[in-house]
């Protein structure tokens, strides 16, 4: 009996894994399991399908259900009988999929990594839009799990891209919300084994929202009782389904490894719930709600302006390509920016880059620099500006290659600047979604110019769901 020897192998198998098993002489027949790994049952008319998410199975059907940890389901083409752990049968809600509406494919672009910088500001004006009361500039947030008036420190917890949106979002809760933030990268977060205040406030991001990592931190904070609220681009993804409350970021499906629009999307939707929490905390008056909506208003306008004119990119990109090391710098919330610019360069054209605090560039980096490095400065002209400029001229004068991005003059620097990257003046709380842009251009374009997998880059998969 294929069934009873699946149920009696599954209690040996030991690690992560997602598994859909056929057998010889049983056509009508598969069953699948999970441990760790998404799986999701689709439903058909006559017919049922295996996948790994609601994306996968848009194709086919948009009937959905979700298999939990240690779920083990018997298909055939008629239905399924999901079973727990125990071999007792489960009830696993069928649900309607938003997936299934949505294109996948590459339009006019060459690669999806450049389809999807192309809709930032489109997926940014609907994540806006779902967020912000546009007509009174307002924020407009779906009710959470929680009142930030009481909330005396938040813990935010991600990996990758997502933990740098929030690094930024650190910044926008501290200074404009004057509330304490720790963030954690959440393959770490555990260890700390860190004691949590009871009732207080856990954010978890994550594109997939099935983040190994980032699911095992939630559990935690769940287990230290914690209200737990997510930021993911898939409603129905497991740390969705585990949270309290949901803030889905409306970036549709992001096919290409390295994340850009669903990144931005993240930023988006972290700013408007730092206003919300400035509002809560009596921090952001009504005046300067305004301010900060308008500002975020502007963001979709001043992506597509950048966006008009590439050709310093790929200019930029036959001298980059010939590096071995790149450094980015950057000063308050630029720092995870530059973070996020090495990493996107790294990903995919396999240079090593390093993004550092301008302000670190003492403590050591500067050993680095010499004429054969280039140097990415994110620089917006805001208050922080002359200080980063004034590490702009440690650089120059050991003859490493300057690339400014900036909104700035770059004959106030003081210094050679191989590069300037213009960037529009915009306000200082919503630089961070516009410079993100760039970054990732300057990545894309050295990577198409090296002749790299820009949308598979080597030894990465796009959702990381084993620890």
């Amino acid at each position: 009996d294929p069934v009873a020897a699946v149920h009696k192998v599954l209690s040996h198998l030991k690690g992560a894994f997602a598994l859909a098993m056929i057998f010889k002489g049983y056509d009508d027949l598969m069953v699948a399991a999970r441990q760790g790994s998404p799986l999701a049952i689709g439903y058909g008319e006559g017919e049922m399908f295996v996948g790994s998410d609601a994306i996968a199975l848009a194709p086919f059907t948009d009937n959905v259900a979700y298999l939990e940890d240690g779920d083990w389901a018997v298909i055939t083409r008629e239905g399924v009988s999901i079973h727990g752990r125990d071999g007792s049968v489960v009830d696993r809600a069928v649900v309607k999929s938003h997936a299934g509406g949505l294109m996948v494919d590459k339009g006019n672009f060459r690669h999806f990594m450049a389809k999807e910088i192309h809709e930032q500001p489109e997926v940014v004006g609907h994540t806006l839009a779902h967020y912000l009361d546009l007509a009174n500039y307002r924020v407009a947030l779906p009710d959470l799990p929680f009142d930030f008036a009481n909330v005396s420190r938040l813990s935010l917890s991600a990996c990758g891209t997502a933990y740098y949106a929030c690094v930024v979002a650190k910044y926008w809760f501290e200074r404009w919300a004057k509330l304490p933030a720790d963030v954690d990268i959440a393959s770490e977060f555990r260890y700390r084994e860190i004691a949590m205040e009871p009732g207080g406030a856990a954010l978890f991001v994550s594109q997939s929202g099935e983040t190994a990592d980032t699911l095992a931190s939630l559990r935690y904070c769940r287990g230290q009782n914690q209200h737990v609220l997510s930021v993911v681009n898939v409603r129905e993804s497991s740390i969705a389904r585990e949270s309290d409350g949901v803030l889905p970021t409306l970036g549709g499906p992001e096919i290409g490894v390295a994340s850009t629009k669903a990144f931005t999307c993240q930023l988006t939707v972290l700013a408007c719930l730092a206003i919300a929490a400035g509002k809560a905390r009596g921090t952001i008056g009504p005046e300067l709600e305004t301010e900060l909506v308008k500002a975020l208003v502007e963001v979709p306008r001043h992506m597509a302006e950048i966006l008009r004119d590439e050709s310093d990119y790929e200019d930029l990109a036959h001298s980059l390509s010939k590096a071995r090391d790149v450094l980015y710098l950057g000063r308050g919330t630029s720092y995870p920016i530059a973070l996020e610019g090495a990493l996107k360069l790294k990903e995919i054209s396999y240079i090593h880059a390093e993004g550092y605090a301008a302000g670190e560039l003492k403590h050591g980096p500067i050993a680095l620099i010499d004429e054969s490095v280039p140097v990415i400065v994110i620089a917006p002209q805001d208050d922080l500006f002359d200080k980063t400029v004034s590490n702009m001229q440690e650089v120059a004068a050991r003859e490493g290659k300057i690339i400014l991005v900036s909104d700035a003059d770059p004959g106030g620097a003081g210094c050679a600047v191989q590069t300037t990257l213009p960037v529009p003046t915009v306000h200082r709380f919503v630089s961070p979604l516009v410079y993100a842009v760039p970054v990732q251009l300057i990545a894309y374009y050295t990577a198409v110019f090296m002749g790299t997998d820009v949308d598979q880059p080597r030894n990465l998969a796009k959702s990381v769901t084993v620890e």
